[in-house]
């Protein structure tokens, strides 16, 4: 149970639906309340069904350029940590990919689903923790079902997207935003020390 509710906040870290609320707010400030909540549902779909399709396919396509799992961990690992570093020392990712919204009408995939909510860190994060040799297809499955867990929790905070923003502020967003990358840069750390244990076990 410890371990579920582990692997639940950490995907509600790397997902971050709270720092996707400015991102949704703002992509769909032109649209009435009706499509607000479509985009939000959809939006959500959309990125659940990215993260299956790297849950699925994304360890088959390194195991087909003969990636070893250590240099997958470490790799993977690095590219969290460097993720997780834009997230505590940049801008943040409200107004980063605020900055990015260029066309008001077609915001559903582009920035709500990918990468607002299914990010290249989400993406990776998902690929890492249902690797084929060391999860079983059970814990595979769990895994699965948690991402779909926080995907639907992501969903229902973008539909109050509205009352979130008033109730903790677009300052207080960011900081929840920046404490996420702290747990993602911990998570990507031990992710690369781990690779690199393993590798030198082995020779």
């Amino acid at each position: 149970m410890v371990e579920i509710l582990t692997t639940i906040f950490f995907l509600f870290a790397v997902i971050d639906p709270i720092g996707s609320v400015p991102v949704y707010l703002e992509a769909t400030k032109e649209f009435d309340t009706l499509h607000k909540r479509k985009i939000a549902i959809r939006a959500s779909f959309i990125a659940f069904l990215i993260l299956l399709f790297f849950i699925i396919i994304g360890q088959l396509i390194l195991e087909g350029m003969s990636v070893s799992l250590d240099a997958f961990q470490i790799s993977g690992g690095v590219i969290l940590f460097l993720f997780a570093l834009t997230m505590i020392f940049g801008d943040g990712k409200p107004e980063r990919e605020k900055s990015q919204i260029t066309d008001y009408k077609h915001v559903t995939i582009f920035p709500v689903a990918i990468p607002s909510i299914a990010s290249p860190g989400a993406i990776m994060a998902v690929v890492l923790m249902t690797d084929n040799h060391i999860y079983t297809i059970e814990q595979q499955l769990l895994t699965t079902a948690l991402v779909f867990l926080v995907i639907v929790l992501t969903a229902l905070i973008l539909l109050v997207a509205g009352v979130v923003q008033q109730r903790i502020g677009t300052y207080g967003i960011t900081v929840i935003s920046k404490i996420m990358g702290l747990i993602l840069a911990s998570y990507a750390v031990q992710s690369i020390l781990s690779g690199i244990s393993n590798y030198f076990m082995k020779l």
